[in-house]
């Protein structure tokens, strides 16, 4: 009898690739807080060629948008669609579907990463209060600071949690072909919806370019981080009770094991 798929391998039982699982996690958290942590330092001391930059791209996309109101419909109602709000409850629906199947750390871990960038999100527009982008015939509005977007980063996260735990669903069963098209089908949807959100922002003229790009980095380094943490709590060992066993039952965290 073929086991059910088990998502998010990255959080499954520990084995001797944890090391490398572990370092590569903790290493792309790094690698994406440096450019991010730069791009932070150049918004907060107003450096003039991102300025002018920024100024020049939300300026030509917001034209654009302006002139062609059919245009500008379709990309509120993608921006809509997935904006922080519809992706954290969507991420929430799929969390609670994994503590019912027993993947309970998976659905830990989704619920924290969340959670996680968006509490960081909402520290770092208070802690640099960036303006929006200002015009004299707005397309679209928004309220609060800009740097980071927030529709970005939810769309970073949850694109990239979702892709994480239904990766591993792919049949193995199937022709080699059919996995790698099924996979690159998911992972091409998951680039789309956080591009493609990401966009809809500077063209709505509610976001500068750079508010964008900090959100989709920020949203990967904080994946890398929490998956990095929640591997590591995987991988401690169990307690021992006195008589030799182990001091807790056990573990349930993933759909099919007995």
């Amino acid at each position: 009898m073929s086991q059910r798929p088990r998502p998010c391998r990255w959080l499954r039982r520990p084995g001797s690739d944890l090391g490398l699982r572990l370092t590569l996690a903790a290493a792309a958290a790094v690698l994406l807080l440096v450019p991010f942590t730069v791009l932070m330092l150049l918004v907060a001391t107003a450096w003039p060629p991102l300025l002018a930059l920024d100024a020049h791209l939300a300026a030509t996309l917001h034209a654009g948008t302006s002139a062609n109101p059919a245009l500008a419909g379709v990309l509120q109602l993608w921006t809509d669609m997935f904006a922080p709000g519809p992706l954290r409850v969507l991420v929430g629906v799929v969390a609670v579907w994994l503590w019912w199947r027993g993947a309970r750390r998976v659905a830990l871990w989704a619920v924290v990463t969340m959670v996680a960038g968006g509490l960081l999100g909402a520290g770092l527009k208070l802690l640099l209060g960036r303006d929006r982008p200002e015009f004299l015939d707005p397309v679209s509005h928004a309220t609060g600071y800009s740097f980071p977007s927030g529709h970005s980063l939810t769309a970073a996260l949850g694109a990239g949690v979702l892709l994480l735990i239904f990766l591993p669903f792919v049949p193995d069963a199937s022709p080699v072909r059919t996995q790698r098209a099924t996979r690159w089908t998911i992972i091409a949807a998951a680039l789309i919806v956080t591009v493609a959100t990401g966009l809809t922002r500077v063209a709505l003229g509610v976001h500068w370019l750079s508010d964008v790009v900090a959100g989709w980095t920020l949203g990967v380094a904080v994946i890398a981080a929490t998956t990095a943490a929640f591997a590591t709590w995987r991988g401690l060992p169990a307690r021992r009770s006195p008589q030799g066993g182990s001091g807790r039952p056990p573990p349930r965290d993933m759909p099919g094991r007995t």
